[in-house]
């Protein structure tokens, strides 16, 4: 398996994944599927540059990242990422070097554009879930995808979900933490989790953001606390809601390992044992964590070990972040370098939970085909 080096140059070696090199000469070689990766539809931003909405950006990312972090992202992690976001030769090529076999396209959460009216979000999402498809269309053996939907148009969502699924052939869609001010256990959002509960399809759930901006808006905060913290809440709601008793057949997938929901459960629990409010759901609070898959974006060996015996084994998957420079590069050295760790484990989170989460018997020997 060929060592890989962080793409992005302002990544040393040894900051990889957070391994600092450990792992990299014993990890052996197993099937690797990624599902958290992303891909960027050129078409969709030429339907929205227009939009009051869409031209009031930089400007809301001067307020919410703050200046510097903002400027940043426009002069050199946009620039860098862009062009792996949109080339398929480069994305195959830096496949091969991370030793990934699959990866599991979902779109550039910058492109949720939840503000759409009814005909533009109907364009958006049809522009960009095609584009998915076509993407994986071109490399079946490589690439499986993950659409979108328009959440703040929950009937649309409901029959977009469907679309996604039954016509182009994707395994689910990607959503935001939150719609605006509304969270994603909101009784509006019920026609949506009714069809994925109905489709038993991924739903991966990944931040764009935080609510909190205005006390984060400073040394890229809004992304290092931020976008944990947004996970954290809309799961919380998820659970404490009630959510995951209405519709027991969701495959949930939660970015960035959950944020910091699983690495303070025991708050959690302890309000649910000494809260009527928290008490309406059927079981305890960890107990949900299990029916929910994790990605393992949390760079350290140790915090992969704590999330594998918080949630189970069973419910960890491969995510690198493809392409930004919150990434983490070397899945297999990080999964190599968790203490404890069998080979059958190794093999479980690299590539047979996502078989699972996935749902098809299709992917096998080193080979994904596309149903």
């Amino acid at each position: 398996m060929p060592i890989y080096r962080c793409f992005q140059p302002c990544c040393s070696p040894a900051s990889e994944a957070g391994t600092g090199g450990r792992g990299r000469e014993s990890a052996r070689r197993f099937f690797t599927i990624d599902l958290h990766c992303h891909a960027l539809s050129v078409e969709v931003e030429q339907l929205v540059a227009e939009h009051p909405e869409r031209r009031a950006e930089p400007e809301i990312m001067v307020r919410t990242l703050g200046e510097a972090s903002a400027r940043h992202n426009a002069t050199h992690m946009l620039p860098q990422a862009m062009p792996r976001l949109t080339d398929l030769k480069k994305r195959l090529a830096d496949m091969d070097a991370m030793g990934v076999d699959v990866q599991v396209l979902s779109p550039s959460p910058n492109q949720y554009y939840y503000w759409a009216d009814e005909h533009l979000a109907r364009d958006v999402v049809r522009v960009q879930n095609e584009h998915i498809a076509a993407l994986c269309a071109q490399h079946p053996d490589r690439l499986l995808g993950l659409g979108t939907v328009a959440l703040q148009h929950p009937e649309m969502a409901a029959g977009q979900l469907r679309d996604a699924v039954s016509r182009l052939g994707l395994r689910g869609v990607e959503i935001s933490t939150s719609v605006g001010a509304r969270e994603l256990a909101d009784p509006a959002l019920a026609p949506v989790w009714a069809a994925a509960n109905e489709l038993q399809c991924v739903v991966f759930i990944h931040p764009l953001g935080t609510s909190a901006f205005e006390r984060l808006n400073a040394y890229y905060l809004t992304n290092v606390i931020g976008q944990p913290l947004e996970t954290a809440i809309a799961l919380s709601h998820l659970i404490f809601s009630g959510t995951l008793d209405r519709y027991p057949d969701l495959r949930l997938l939660a970015a960035h390992g959950g944020g910091y929901l699983p690495f303070h459960m025991g708050r959690a629990e302890h309000a649910h044992r000494v809260r009527p409010e928290a008490q309406r759901i059927a079981r305890a609070p960890r107990d949900y964590l299990r029916r929910i898959w994790f990605d393992t974006v949390v760079y350290e060996p140790q915090s992969l070990r704590h999330l594998i015996d918080t949630v189970g084994l069973s419910q960890v998957v491969t995510g690198t972040d493809y392409p930004f420079d919150m990434g983490s590069y070397e899945p297999s050295a990080l999964v190599g370098a968790v203490p404890g760790l069998s080979d059958e484990g190794r093999a479980a989170i690299l590539g047979d939970n996502a078989r699972r989460l996935l749902d098809t018997r299709r992917i096998h020997q080193g080979v994904a085909y596309r149903v």
